[in-house]
């Protein structure tokens, strides 16, 4: 199955960053610390042109943090481009992000000159979480569903900073179908446009190349099954998802399996690397 995912709004909000984005004195691009690339949208870099640029990556809590250290020195190589690990949780990330701003951008956050800063990301990445940290009060919407947010509004973080909330913004043909199962994988692309038992393959053989350990310690299991079918079925077992008969029910195995790998319960997981 070919995923292909692009709510309508979104068309009409790359019209519009393009044609503000150079009023902007920083970028912040929020990403999942587990998919940097996939959770990027490509078209930013050409749009920000030399524009700074704070690489938020979020969810670092749940991404390997070996893999996340080596992203971060991959995009500080990158010119005007800062990469920040960020776990919403820790008051200390939130006076990270707006430091480096004013550093990025020194002749701004005075009176009557305020820093005016974009943030921008794909749905379901964090972006209005980050956004309600940093305003230390809820501006904007947060769900569990991917294009939550779907209008602009102005925050003022009265530090001599101005944040532009824009709703989520995904690639649309989405040619690199691996970067496309990733994004199903971490929950960035709606329920209707994925199967889930497809997507559950998809991560489990990963998985099973990159972090057996975790699967065999979260699942108790004696030794890896021999293909991602057999996983998630043993995973359908533990789990209870069961039909009548006794049969495992895939679609709720699959399911089971990716509500675990998105809530970082099989354990801190990243689902690509620099390399």
């Amino acid at each position: 199955m070919k995923i292909e995912w692009y709510p309508g709004h979104m068309s009409k909000t790359s019209r519009l960053i393009a044609e503000v984005i150079m009023s902007f004195h920083v970028i912040i691009e929020v990403l999942d610390a587990r998919l940097p690339v996939s959770s990027a949208n490509p078209v930013l870099e050409k749009l920000r042109q030399n524009k700074p640029c704070i690489k938020v990556l979020n969810k670092s809590d749940l991404a390997d943090p070996e893999v996340t250290k080596a992203w971060v020195r991959h995009f500080d190589k990158m010119r005007g481009v800062r990469a920040l690990p960020f776990d919403a949780r820790k008051r200390s990330d939130v006076g990270l992000v707006t430091t480096l701003c004013k550093r990025l951008a020194p002749n701004r956050c005075k009176p009557g000159f305020p820093l005016r800063a974009m943030v921008i990301g794909i749905p379901n990445v964090g972006k209005s979480t980050l956004i309600n940290t940093l305003a230390g009060k809820r501006m904007a919407r947060i769900g569990d569903r991917p294009a939550i947010t779907t209008c602009n509004q102005q925050i003022d973080l009265r530090n001599g900073i101005m944040l532009s909330d824009t709703p989520g913004l995904l690639w649309p043909v989405m040619d690199d179908q691996e970067g496309a199962y990733r994004l199903a994988a971490s929950g960035a692309i709606g329920d209707s446009a994925l199967d889930y038992v497809e997507v559950a393959r998809f991560a489990a053989e990963y998985l099973m190349q990159r972090y057996p350990k975790l699967l065999l310690e979260r699942y108790k299991l004696a030794e890896m099954p021999e293909t991602a079918t057999a996983l998630i079925e043993a995973i359908g077992h533990l789990r209870g998802c069961l039909v009548t008969g006794g049969e495992i029910d895939p679609h709720r195995s699959a399911e089971a399996f990716i509500r675990e790998l998105r809530s970082g319960k099989i354990g801190r997981i990243s689902l690509e690397e620099p390399s």
